[in-house]
């Protein structure tokens, strides 16, 4: 994917982004550079924090890319999957309610979330929950679907 533009962000859409991500997943950046990047025919639109692209845009609202999830682990919006569901969401396979073992209870349909595995809390994933977080353990059924994953452009976007 090639850059269209990139730009420093103002200090007020920066706080927008840390207000967002603090509401929505309970992280706080800790950074001193934000850069937006627009890539050419792609979809997704970036925010490059200290050099690395940590943040993406979804629907308009800021969300932590995969990266930027594993080095600012979320305390809220989590879905833990076994390691049978490991090789799966890691290749971006929606998630199926048998491979979850837990979820936030305060998630509700339509929400993105962040997929980790459960053994070392790696995330693996960001996707759209289905269903709300109480009825995502379960025996069948598709309950996130995959929009980001470990492997995919974004994440080996080199900027």
């Amino acid at each position: 994917m090639d850059v269209k533009s990139r730009h420093h962000l103002r200090s007020d859409a920066i706080g927008e982004i840390e207000d967002a991500l603090a509401e929505g997943l309970g992280v706080t950046l800790d950074a001193d550079s934000f850069e937006k990047v627009e890539l050419e025919g792609g979809d997704w639109e970036v925010v490059l924090v200290d050099g690395d692209p940590l943040v993406f845009y979804d629907d308009g609202d800021p969300f932590l890319t995969v990266r930027g999830a594993n080095e600012y682990p979320p305390a809220k919006r989590l879905v833990t999957v076994d390691a049978g569901a490991v090789q799966f969401v890691s290749d971006g396979a929606d998630v199926m309610r048998p491979g979850i073992v837990d979820a936030d209870e305060a998630i509700a349909a339509g929400d993105l979330v962040v997929i980790a595995e459960e053994s070392h809390g790696k995330v693996l994933a960001v996707g759209r929950a289905r269903v709300d977080g109480d009825e995502m353990v379960g025996d069948e059924g598709k309950v996130v679907d995959s929009v980001h994953h470990v492997g995919d452009d974004l994440y080996d976007l080199a900027v």
